[in-house]
């Protein structure tokens, strides 16, 4: 795919990947190669997290659709290929949480995704994006399970920070978009 033509988004924000759609790919194994692969960018590149995360729920039994998103992503990555992640000395001692979650957002289990990134001063240290564990019977108990994430993950970059001799001085910053959970917070 080194001459594709590039695509704006990593997904299609239309739709959303189905067990059932598609016909069974017949080369399972190239899949699975493909995704772990993707997998590995997500450590440069968090901005396709979401849509790896996506296309990994299914290696078990990819089908044709499956394969066109991560042809995708594929295509997004031909068009980003000078962006990155870069990080660089800093000084600020502030750290940054944001947080989403959709409710219910699998059309096969109806779970819920959650997604956070953390910053240290301007630069993306920390990245998720995972499918939770269990049902939410709402929105803002999924909104909440992703902002308990996101403090944990936060809480243990704080204490690493601190063992390296670079403790944060300030309060963590939580972002999070559903006003139910401010109020329980």
């Amino acid at each position: 795919m080194t001459n594709c033509n590039p695509v704006s988004t990593p997904v299609d924000t239309q739709r959303k990947l189905s067990s059932s759609e598609g016909t069974p790919y017949h080369n399972p194994t190239l899949y699975r190669s493909l995704a772990g692969a993707l997998q590995y960018l997500t450590f440069t590149c968090p901005d396709i997290s979401y849509a790896v995360q996506q296309i990994c729920l299914h290696m078990h039994a990819p089908t044709t659709t499956h394969l066109l998103a991560l042809k995708r992503i594929i295509r997004y990555l031909q068009g980003t290929l000078s962006l990155g992640l870069h990080i660089r000395k800093t000084f600020s001692q502030s750290l940054i949480a944001y947080t989403d979650a959709d409710w219910a957002g699998c059309p096969d289990t109806r779970r819920s995704t959650s997604a956070y990134c953390i910053y240290l001063g301007d630069y993306l240290i920390s990245w998720s994006s995972k499918r939770q564990p269990t049902l939410s019977r709402s929105s803002a108990e999924a909104e909440y399970r992703g902002v308990a994430n996101v403090v944990a993950e936060s809480c243990w970059l704080r204490s690493l920070l601190f063992e390296l001799h670079c403790p944060i001085t300030k309060a963590t910053l939580v972002y999070c978009d559903n006003i139910s959970d401010v109020y329980v917070w």
